[in-house]
Formats: structure tokens, sequence, C-alpha cells
């Protein structure tokens, strides 16, 4: 059975950082394109960031140059890590994977595993 885990959400000020893990099981990781979503309260879900089977990424114009993916597939592990955090960046987050194809990054299409999310608020 595939599943996704994620964790290291929490509430940070402005500012701060978070590095969030999405651990997977029932499947090899390094076989999948990985991304990272988050959604707001009363909003939709966004396509935050991607990572392909390959290492190549893509980055929402809202996080680039303060958010970095990485995989770890020795350890089938995935991470997004969060700087320069701002309150609009507060969401769930979620990981998401698929096999590798061509539209899943960027197209944040065709995600078909997904973790149950991680809570990141920014405030003060």
């Amino acid at each position: 059975q595939l599943q996704l885990v994620e964790s290291g959400g929490g509430l940070v000020q402005p500012g701060g950082s978070l590095r969030l893990s999405c651990a997977a099981s029932g499947f090899t990781l390094q076989y999948y394109d990985i991304a990272w979503f988050r959604q707001a309260p009363g909003k939709e879900r966004e396509g935050v960031s991607c990572i392909r089977t390959t290492g190549s990424t893509h980055y929402a114009d809202s996080v680039k140059g303060r958010f970095t993916i990485s995989r770890d597939n020795a350890k089938n592990m995935a991470y997004l890590q969060l700087n320069s955090l701002k309150p609009e960046d507060t969401a769930v987050y979620y990981c998401a994977a698929t096999r590798a194809g061509a539209y899943s990054c960027p197209g944040y299409v065709g995600f078909g595993s997904w973790g149950q999310g991680t809570q990141v608020t920014v405030s003060s």
C-alpha cells in the first residue's frame, strides 16, 4: 500500500524557517516524481514545488528563492526547506507522488498518492 506521511510543520515567526519531511512507504520513491502542494483556508490547492526522478526541480514564483525541494532516494524521503517564511505561506502542506511522467513536473498534474498534510502557520 502506497503511503506518504508528512512531518515538520508548526508555528513560526515571519522570517523563520521550517523543514518539511515526506516519508514514503510501500513503494520505491526513486521512480516517482514528487511535489509539494499547499492549501490555505478559503483558497484552492496550489503546487509549490516539484522534483523529478532526474533531480530537476521547479518552484512556484511565490516561493522561488525561499523554498528548496530535495529527495533522498536511499531513505525513501523527500523534503521541503522553507526559509524566509511569510504570513501568506500559512497553509496545510501536502506531499504527493506519481510515476515519472511528462506533465507531472512542473505541470502539477497526475499525482495520485497523497499524504495527510502538515500545518504550517507563520505568525508573530
